[in-house]
């Protein structure tokens, strides 16, 4: 995990906030190769599930609401973590992270096992921020800062069903900024206190509600595995009824192999996204307090309900750790291969194998010699036609030898690199070696861009 986040810093990945000033705990900000993969699976995500279905359309709500919307999800009354704080340096941890409690212990011999009374009773301890809504900063001000982008949907479920003329199943989605005050933060992009979130509440007929729950569970798996999750280290659970919500008919989680959160620092299955029933209770609370009939008319039957919804969720950057953790790879290439390519490069080879729709960039394009300005001129022309007609990604390199630009962009996820050599400049043809193999073929120039649409399709 340390290799992970050094080389999110080195590469310009994912930076620590504040970081000149100390750092805040569980903030963290997206480098420029950050965004270009947050902007990636935000993409994939929005496609899968907006774009090219014909039932869900796309919504994005403010972070701040009226207060009442927190009051009729419950947030208000029940969106708590347990607390406890050491009496010996005030250190607070949630009580129900047994694990952390106990290494944190046997910091103070004082406070282990046999002294019960170095730690307070159990509190609970709301997770949402706080603020005010104008310049008076009283209880008729208070508002919240949005835990989820949920409720956004469910209070826009009138508009949207006036506005669209979508009828039942259909699906709203959103991807927006969430905020929870966690008691405690922990590994890397895991559990933050800022973070961007991908949901979809998808609105059906009661008694429809555990196929679409059977459905959405598969669905959302193979987004994961379609884009490259290894298959030994995702798998769905079922959440036994004590661990889900009370009004949940049924929560799912897809579980990733992280490494961390186990025993001794070891590997852990743990929550990568969540899959809800959530039955009708956010529609019914939201018309309990509002006063406004938040339910669907069938024309079919001449019958209204209240839908049942389900919900996929998950976190941008819990699954930006996904898919690093995954493509993370560490190898030695023969020496044929340094001999080669790598020009004796001598090193161990870091690659991000990602898959390529998820690469923040594409393809990079290198000069063989930056001293040869017919070489480079060539490669430039390349480069800029490919940013033109590819409208993604595209890379320039001119320094340092050929072997250490192509490791560079191995580290950070490329899976393409052009090479213009002495031969492009007889027969107008160039080297692309891909990422995974370090193979490499020519094609011809003018080849390029229907070779790139091709492989990035």
């Amino acid at each position: 995990m340390e290799k992970i986040v050094a080389l999110c810093k080195r590469r310009g990945f994912i930076f620590q906030n504040s970081e000149i000033y100390g750092g805040v705990n569980g903030i963290w900000d997206l480098g420029p190769l950050g965004v270009a993969l947050a902007n990636n699976i935000k993409k994939q995500w929005w496609e899968s599930m907006v774009l090219l279905r014909d039932d869900v359309i796309g919504l994005d709500s403010s972070i701040l609401s009226h207060p009442r919307v927190w009051e009729a999800s419950g947030h208000l009354r029940s969106f708590t973590d347990p607390l406890v704080e050491c009496k010996i340096c005030h250190e607070r941890f949630r009580a129900d992270h047994k694990k952390e409690i106990e290494e944190h212990t046997k910091t103070h011999p004082s406070a282990g096992s046999g002294q019960a009374d170095a730690w307070t009773d159990v509190k609970h301890f709301n997770l949402m921020f706080k603020t005010f809504v104008g310049p008076i900063e009283d209880d008729r001000n208070k508002t919240y800062l949005r835990p989820e982008t949920a409720q956004g949907i469910f209070i826009n479920f009138e508009n949207v069903l006036s506005s669209s003329r979508v009828k039942i199943p259909f699906g709203i989605a959103q991807i927006g900024k969430g905020f929870r005050n966690e008691i405690t933060t922990s590994n890397f992009l895991f559990r933050v206190r800022e973070f961007e979130m991908m949901e979809l509440e998808f609105f059906v007929k009661p008694g429809t509600d555990s196929k679409w729950f059977e459905y959405w569970k598969k669905e959302r798996l193979n987004w994961y595995l379609n884009l490259g999750i290894k298959k030994e280290n995702i798998k769905l659970t079922n959440l036994p009824k004590e661990d889900v919500a009370h009004y949940s008919k049924g929560t799912s989680e897809i579980w990733y192999n992280w490494p961390f959160g186990g025993a001794q620092g070891k590997p852990w299955f743990g929550e990568l996204e969540g899959v809800a029933n959530r039955g009708d209770y956010d529609l019914i609370q939201h018309s309990k307090l509002s006063g406004r009939e938040l339910s669907y008319y069938d024309e079919e039957s001449k019958k209204r309900y209240v839908p049942y919804v389900v919900e996929p969720s998950v976190g941008v950057g819990r699954a930006i750790l996904a898919f690093l953790i995954d493509s993370y790879s560490e190898e030695n290439p023969s020496a044929s291969i340094r001999q080669a390519q790598d020009k004796g490069s001598g090193q161990d080879r870091v690659v991000l194998k990602l898959h390529p729709k998820l690469s923040p960039i594409k393809v990079a394009v290198f000069p063989l010699l930056s001293n040869k300005l017919p070489l480079a001129k060539m490669a430039r022309a390349i480069y800029d036609n490919l940013k033109k007609s590819i409208k993604d990604s595209i890379a320039f390199d001119e320094r340092g030898n050929i072997g250490k630009r192509y490791y560079s962009q191995d580290e950070i996820g490329t899976p393409f690199c052009i090479t213009v050599d002495f031969q492009s400049l007889e027969d107008d043809t160039v080297t692309i070696r891909d990422r995974d193999t370090t193979k490499q073929e020519r094609v011809k120039v003018k080849n390029l861009i229907n070779y790139f649409n091709d492989k990035l399709k």
